[in-house]
């Protein structure tokens, strides 16, 4: 029975150390230390034994498993490093091989216009306030002379988070917040950022959307200020030869009001399909700080005055840019981005 053992003890080992791969390796594991393998086979023949010798030969079983066991796991380690060696070597980088092309990304419309337009407005001295697109009801509405129950508020369907949490229906509360973090100083600024209102989705309106908004507050501050500011922003954003027109119109927080219609770019306000015949677009809103917004903020009307707009940012980059649908800028169209510039161009 030992001669057996001897025997079955040498072709393992050297069955172990010939062994060319890891997958060679694993079969012979099985072949010898399985629960049916070779070595637990013998265990079978204690039975055949005088009940004396039984345990010398269990034990000399289990040390005969134990031996192979380590070496199984020696040569594991050996072959192991070996393949990862193997591997190293057929799969070397060829560093010589031209490299994968990177393609700069087009500029999205909305942000070509926006970043012009700030531009602009950094060049005429005002400082940007980007604000939080959750706000607070007090500074959307309240202190902006939209007190509870009044009409505008239902004029601007807003999305309502709880009952003092909202997405801003318009950029203007930064500028509530600026005018309550230094009353009576002066303000010159601008407010671009997203804005979200319950629209229903069509080719001229949509759910969220881009605006810039201005404000301006120092004493002595009138109208025609507000016409001056708009005639060079417009210019600058359309054309040398492009005019402005006020139109009468309400806000809540302006008064005077006005709507502010710049001439057709597409006929030079001769008047066309685009313009409905008319001469003039409609491009924003805007009107003198209305004193009660003035005296809700912290100053006083009798010494200053101040004058505001907001700008659609989709509605110029579909003027300027001719875009039939404000959904354009929101379905990630390659087809439609690839026709403005790429970045670093």
């Amino acid at each position: 029975m030992s001669q057996d053992l001897d025997k079955l003890k040498q072709e393992a080992i050297a069955a172990i150390e010939s062994a060319s791969d890891l997958g060679v390796l694993k079969k012979l594991h099985q072949e010898y230390l399985a629960r049916r393998g070779l070595v637990m086979s013998l265990m079978a023949k204690l039975r055949e034994l005088p009940n004396e010798e039984k345990r010398a030969f269990g034990q000399k079983v289990n040390e005969l498993k134990v031996m192979l066991q380590d070496a199984f796991s020696e040569k594991e380690e050996v072959l192991g490093e070996q393949a990862l060696i193997d591997k190293l070597e057929t799969e070397k980088l060829d560093l010589t091989l031209p490299g994968k092309k990177i393609t700069p990304a087009p500029m999205h419309p909305f942000q070509i216009i926006k970043d012009e337009m700030i531009t602009i407005f950094l060049g005429m001295g005002y400082n940007v306030v980007e604000g939080t697109e959750v706000e607070e009801d007090l500074f959307n509405f309240t202190l902006l002379n939209i007190p509870e129950n009044h009409p505008a508020r239902d004029m601007q369907d807003t999305f309502y988070i709880s009952d003092t949490l909202l997405l801003r229906t318009h950029t203007s509360p930064s500028q509530a917040r600026v005018m309550n973090e230094n009353p009576g100083a002066p303000v010159k600024m601008i407010s671009p950022g997203k804005v979200y209102r319950r629209d229903e989705d069509d080719n001229t309106h949509s759910h969220q959307f881009g605006q810039i908004e201005g404000l301006v507050i120092d004493k002595d501050i009138n109208l025609g200020h507000l016409q001056a500011t708009l005639n060079l922003f417009v210019q600058k954003m359309f054309s040398k030869t492009a005019k402005v027109r006020f139109r009468s119109s309400y806000f809540p927080f302006t008064e005077p009001s006005v709507e502010v219609d710049v001439s057709c770019h597409h006929c030079g306000g001769k008047g066309c399909p685009t313009c409905k015949q008319t001469g003039y677009i409609e491009i924003l809103g805007a009107g003198i700080v209305n004193p009660q917004v003035l005296e809700l903020n912290g100053y006083d009307p009798a010494l200053y005055s101040g004058f505001a707009f907001g700008i659609g940012i989709e509605r110029v980059a579909m003027l300027r840019y001719g875009i039939d649908d404000i959904r354009r800028f929101y379905q990630n169209d390659l087809r439609f981005l690839n026709s403005f510039p790429r970045e670093g161009k």
